[in-house]
């Protein structure tokens, strides 16, 4: 069996939840990537993340889409999970249901509805008690451009002790350098994104979760093998490619530009669900010629 360093090593997918114009999801897309996926050298999933639109979702939609990825995924594929609520109630409950299915890790984003009462205090005792209350392992999820609240190198160094919180997914861009002094040795880091995922090799990452992979999971692959060989120019230029694509694409139009690019890949990227609009016009004309400037489509 894998250890948990192993299975937190590669590149994983936040992959999206595709939806049909009538803003139901569209699950034949969902399974046409899925079958795409389990044949590329993924490391696995991060499913009902922000790029899968967890906020959009209801509950039964939450269950069956997990439920489809859990039943296509290649049985050598890890799956984590995002836990996005703003009460510990609803996120255990939601983690019972999660590790009742199988999947690998629960992935638990920062409370943040409430965020200026989320002091070091209040998140050590969300994450511990959570962790403490269902026996699945745990990634914390650092992502204040959502949530407004950033998981401090302190906090994650205190919660790293914790046997069953076992890593982060950092997709702040102030450095994944910064918590390498605070964190428990066997605590993993993953880079949230593709843009810094290369860089982040030299700090000791063995893993990122890169939206732009849902389109081009190959690339995000062999970027990756760049970084675990060591550093040198072929690697360097090809972040820096990828890197800015995925600011033009996912920095400039987020959940839609990465559709977008899926359906330019030959991918189910589908329709956002609204509030969010599909990229039509010059916002998918800007996604193609990023695209094609990154080489990744002609």
């Amino acid at each position: 069996m894998a250890s948990v360093k192993e299975k937190l090593s590669g590149v994983f997918l936040p992959i999206t939840t595709p939806f049909n114009e009538d803003m139901r999801i569209d699950y034949a897309a969902l399974k046409a990537n899925m079958a795409f996926y389990a044949k590329t050298e993924i490391r696995g999933y991060l499913v009902l993340g922000s790029n899968g639109e967890n906020r959009c979702l209801n509950e039964e939609e939450k269950r069956e889409v997990l439920e489809t990825v859990l039943s296509l995924r290649d049985p050598n594929q890890v799956v984590m999970v995002g836990c996005i609520y703003d009460s510990t109630v609803l996120t255990v409950d939601f983690m019972r249901f999660v590790k009742s299915g199988g999947a690998d890790f629960a992935t638990l984003l920062s409370p943040s509805y409430f965020r200026k009462f989320m002091t070091h205090d209040v998140l050590v005792d969300y994450f511990t008690e959570c962790a403490e209350s269902v026996d699945i392992p745990v990634l914390l999820y650092n992502a204040p451009g959502f949530t407004g609240v950033t998981l401090l190198p302190e906090t994650v160094g205190v919660l790293s002790e914790h046997p069953n919180i076992v890593g982060m997914k950092d997709s702040a861009a102030s450095g994944i350098e910064h918590f390498s002094k605070f964190i428990d040795a066997d605590f993993s880091v993953l880079a949230g994104s593709i843009g810094f995922l290369y860089s982040s090799m030299t700090h000791g990452v063995k893993g990122g979760v890169a939206s732009l992979g849902n389109a081009f999971p190959d690339a995000a692959v062999q970027l990756w093998k760049y970084g675990m060989r060591g550093q040198d120019q072929t690697g360097q230029a090809l972040q820096e490619l990828l890197k800015t694509a995925n600011e033009k694409i996912s920095g400039v139009y987020g959940v839609p530009g990465v559709k977008a690019a899926m359906d330019l890949a030959g991918l189910g990227g589908g329709y956002p669900r609204k509030p969010l609009k599909r990229l039509e016009g010059e916002g998918r004309e800007a996604v193609r010629q990023a695209l094609i400037d990154a080489g990744l489509i002609s």
